[in-house]
């Protein structure tokens, strides 16, 4: 059998939980809770209804949320497209500018060029040199006419972390909704949306130790009146989500949230030091640096630009699972546009490499992976 290579992409996704797994085990099967949650007239029904709202709550536990604020999706996509187009079609006449950002997931990207064909009307923020989109920035961005600002709380690509906090601040004095792509944070850093000025705030459960194919949509009290359903036949999720609930894949990203809320100290803290170690290995080598702000981050991703003629991230797959950009982009093999916003050319954005830890990355894998990479780069040219 081929032995696989390991794995450092965990940005791209995560392996479910062992834990996650017997809880997702226990909601399949005859004789396992696999009722239909809306078939509350049973006890089949009842006893799957109960499991999907011990998960909501497990899943607002681990952002400081009410359960009732959230709303079931398919995954962070589909949450990202409820929150924006949903608060656009439902928007008066004279309130259709958006602002977002040229570093954001394709999700919202894609999404807000949609409504820009629309007739929308889009401010595209930049990043600064650190590859941070800035409160100032923000700021003079909005207008009377401003409905919406779209903004990751974590870039998925270099692992910058935004001051959303300010930024809420500015959105809502301003009187405008702010839409928060949150899927790269869940279990990462501390998020209480009791306290954080934000309206809206999509999740995904398999970038968090949970399966793919589900994910949730935080609706505050500002956004709810001002947000319209995109999927209809029903009425489920107060309206606003029509569809049968998924019962295993939301028991198993209830689950997965209330793992990562238990053990994000602890895990964080371990991760840091692995990338420390990594990273500082690393940028000793010639050529190397770092995408991306130093500081304002997390340490879970590393994104570093190599200066070495002719290298790719795919050449070391045989023996690293890593990529140079996001999985969307990589399915085009196009340069990160994240990379070229930071004002990368596409060939040095091809050049990066993005690195991403996890729960199961181990001090030997780091070693090894800086011993792959150091021999990479000090190989005679002639062999690439």
């Amino acid at each position: 059998m081929t032995q696989m290579p390991l794995y450092f992409d965990y940005a791209a996704t995560t392996p479910v939980d062992e834990r996650v797994i017997q809880a997702m085990v226990a909601c399949l099967g005859q004789n396992a809770n696999f009722g239909n949650p809306a078939s509350t007239g049973h006890a089949y029904g009842s006893q799957a209804r109960l499991a999907v709202e011990q998960a909501r709550r497990q899943v607002g536990e681990l952002v400081g949320a009410q359960a009732d604020d959230l709303i079931w999706t398919s995954g962070a996509t589909e949450s990202n497209n409820l929150a924006i187009k949903g608060v656009a079609y439902a928007s008066a006449p004279g309130r259709r500018h958006i602002v977002t950002s040229c570093l954001e997931h394709k999700a919202v990207i894609d999404t807000v060029r949609v409504l820009e064909t629309e007739g929308f009307d889009v401010t595209w923020l930049v990043p600064d040199s650190q590859g941070l989109i800035q409160p100032q920035a923000v700021r003079e961005a909005l207008r009377d006419d401003t409905l919406l600002v779209s903004l990751m709380m974590i870039n998925n690509e270099i692992g910058t972390l935004t001051d959303i906090a300010r930024i809420g601040e500015i959105v809502r004095d301003h009187g405008a909704l702010l839409h928060v792509d949150a899927a790269q944070a869940t279990g990462k850093v501390a998020i209480n949306l009791a306290q954080l000025p934000v309206d809206l705030m999509s999740f995904s459960a398999h970038k968090t130790y949970g399966p793919k194919g589900i994910g949730a949509l935080y609706v505050g009290a500002r956004a709810r009146p001002a947000l319209q359903a995109q999927i209809h036949g029903g009425g489920h999720e107060q309206g606003l989500r029509s569809g049968t609930l998924a019962t295993h894949q939301i028991v198993g990203m209830g689950s997965a949230f209330a793992l990562a809320g238990a053990q994000m100290e602890e895990e964080t803290r371990r991760i840091a030091a692995l990338s420390d170690r990594l990273r500082s290995g690393l940028l000793s080598l010639p050529g190397v640096c770092l995408n991306g702000c130093g500081q304002q981050r997390i340490p879970h991703t590393l994104n570093l630009a190599i200066a070495r003629s002719g290298f790719n991230a795919m050449s070391l797959s045989a023996s690293l699972a890593l990529s140079s950009t996001s999985a969307c982009n990589s399915a085009n093999a196009a340069p990160s546009h994240v990379l070229v916003a930071l004002g990368l050319t596409p060939e040095q954005a091809l050049g990066s490499v993005r690195i991403s830890l996890g729960r199961y990355t181990q001090p030997q894998d780091v070693d090894r992976a800086l011993e792959v990479i150091t021999a990479a780069l000090t190989a005679p040219a002639a062999l690439w």
